[in-house]
């Protein structure tokens, strides 16, 4: 029997014989103030940080304050009505500060691919007594959190407010997004909770101040917390946690370390210099050109050189001129310590990745081509030289697919996996349900930032062949030797509903079947996916499975993949 027989036969006879769901997802709250989250502008920098935990196998709640700002307007506009103090009528207006902040972080979520819902105040289901303006938290009641919890990654709710017994709503103080954060920690059972700020940590004295010697604590007691806190962290939120026996943790946005705020007590230490990371761009199209626009405007990296064909050429984003460079010894010359390789020629982009791991850079691939054409020769090769390769973004945009199969992997062996890996075409075929012509459905991905000009490698099969070929790298070690492919074409457009190109390897008796096609989703519907959006499932060899999914093109979706490694190589 060839290995292909058992992927053509149904898949429910195929995988989901012995379907076991895999280990619950840790989950984290996630608190983003008024400092952190300023404006619209900052939303994609407080949506990349939610991402950074979804990759890592977490579930988030975010909890939002009110834009820079908001809450302070809306207050003096309902005091110039003449409202009074302790008005019920005033948490209501001013708590849509939150719910506003909440909906345009959702959004940004879901540029970028992430699985994401907003709850209002009241669905949140936060419960208080008190004072309409500075109300204690009593508890969370209500499934509807949970039941969030349970079908999204992402779930934002707003802090700042409750309901009260009466059914009014109102604030939690000043500061009060902290306690709704400590609050939802609790109620899940929570260890800790993370505050995001705009310094990273708890300082013995204000380190944005005019003293340059100020101190971050690694960890920090309640009453030296209580102390020297001020106004970093509300109060009442360091009250309630320390009664409940709920680790505070304050960081910055990108940092892995920040101050654990607790029973423990260390000398403060100073914070180590920071410097802008050195970074060389190879490729300035629809992914190099977001990672430059992202890059730029951070003072957390230098760009120090971008890689092109034709430094004349036309570019959505503005790019300094100075930093172009046609040579890719010119861009390795620029010395930069850290290497994004986004071109979209497979060959070019296998070479640069050699010379960049030659010398010891550390470098993360948005380019499955150059990739797949040997995953297991550049892996020795950066381990000879001690640099690091990531390549995240080379399989699903911005869908962790790598690291769900590294997660199963770890679980035990792999049986097999199947998924949706082309955005534009899956797109495509989308709009062919709907009744688009062939050449109209082209022309919409290309619109839509999906199809390159010469979109032959993703309709031929061959983009997803690369991806299968990834996947089974990770997998089982190897590549498959066989890989037969559909293609799809204006001539012979598919005749049925529901049909999605889907790419699969299993493992029987040692050889691997792989193939990626065209035909009608029956089951798992997991895989009937709508648009851009790609999905993989894992089964492992004790029937374990796991899936993940989301947007699988685009310029934010595969960029935040590419950042994400980019924050790995810089931490490690």
């Amino acid at each position: 029997m060839s290995p292909l027989d058992l992927i053509d036969r149904p898949a429910s006879a195929r995988l989901r014989v012995a379907d076991k769901p895999a280990p619950a997802a840790e989950v984290v709250v996630l608190k983003f103030g008024s400092s952190v989250l300023r404006g619209v502008e900052d939303a994609p920098r407080v949506a990349s940080e939610i991402y950074r935990h979804v990759r890592e196998g977490r579930r988030v709640v975010a909890v939002v304050s009110a834009l820079a700002g908001e809450t302070d307007r809306r207050l003096a506009e309902a005091r110039g009505l003449g409202l009074a103090h302790d008005n019920d009528l005033l948490p209501a207006y001013v708590l849509g500060g939150e719910e506003k902040a909440a909906g345009l972080l959702a959004i940004a979520c879901d540029r970028i691919g992430l699985d994401v819902e907003a709850l209002g105040v009241r669905e949140l289901g936060l419960k208080a007594v008190g004072a309409a303006e500075h109300a204690r938290p009593v508890g969370v009641e209500g499934g509807r959190l949970a039941e969030a919890l349970a079908r999204r990654e992402v779930v934002i709710a707003p802090g700042f407010g409750a309901v009260r017994p009466c059914g009014r709503l109102a604030l939690l103080g000043r500061g009060g997004t902290d306690l709704t954060a400590v609050v939802i920690a609790s109620a899940l059972g929570l260890d800790h909770v993370r505050l995001v700020k705009d310094v990273d940590g708890l300082f013995d004295r204000d380190p944005n101040g005019a003293d340059p010697a100020a101190l971050r604590f690694q960890a920090c007691d309640w009453a030296t917390a209580k102390r020297v806190g001020g106004r970093l962290v509300q109060a009442d939120a360091l009250e309630l946690a320390q009664a409940e026996g709920l680790e505070i943790v304050v960081s910055a946005l990108g940092s892995s370390g920040g101050t654990r705020i607790g029973a423990r007590l260390e000398a403060p230490v100073a914070p180590l210099e920071d410097r802008p990371v050195r970074v060389a761009i190879a490729g300035c199209g629809v992914v190099g050109g977001g990672l430059y626009a992202r890059l730029s405007a951070d003072p957390r990296f230098q760009v120090v050189g971008v890689l092109v064909r034709d430094p004349a050429r036309p570019r959505d984003v503005a790019v300094d001129p100075a930093l172009l460079t046609t040579r890719a010894d010119d861009l390795l010359a620029r010395e930069p310590e850290i290497v994004l390789e986004a071109l979209s020629d497979g060959r070019a982009g296998h070479d640069l990745i050699v010379k960049a791991l030659e010398r010891g850079l550390r470098v993360a691939s948005a380019n499955k081509q150059a990739i797949s054409l040997d995953p297991a020769g550049l892996q020795a090769l950066a381990e000879r030289s001690g640099a690091r390769l990531a390549y995240s973004a080379a399989v699903g945009g911005g869908v962790a697919m790598i690291e769900t199969l590294r997660k199963a992997r770890e679980a035990g062996p792999i049986a097999g996996f199947e998924a949706v890996l082309n955005g534009t075409v899956n797109f495509m075929l989308d709009r062919l349900d709907q009744g688009a012509p062939f050449d109209q459905a082209l022309a919409e991905a290309r619109a839509a930032g999906f199809a390159e000009e010469d979109p032959s490698a993703d309709l031929e099969g061959h983009d997803s062949a690369a991806k299968v070929r990834l996947l089974a790298y990770e997998a089982f070690g190897r590549l498959p030797e066989h890989l037969p492919l559909d293609a799809l074409n204006a001539a012979s457009p598919p005749r049925e509903a529901g049909v999605r190109q889907i790419g699969a390897c299993r493992s029987i008796g040692g050889v691997l079947g792989a193939e990626v096609r065209l035909k009608p989703v029956e089951e798992p519907l997991f895989l009937a996916l709508h648009g851009e959006r790609n999905a993989l499932r894992v089964v492992g060899a004790d029937g374990r499975v796991w899936t993940c999914k989301g947007r699988g093109a685009g310029r934010h979706a595969t960029c935040e993949s590419v950042l994400a490694d980019l924050h790995d190589l810089v931490a490690a």
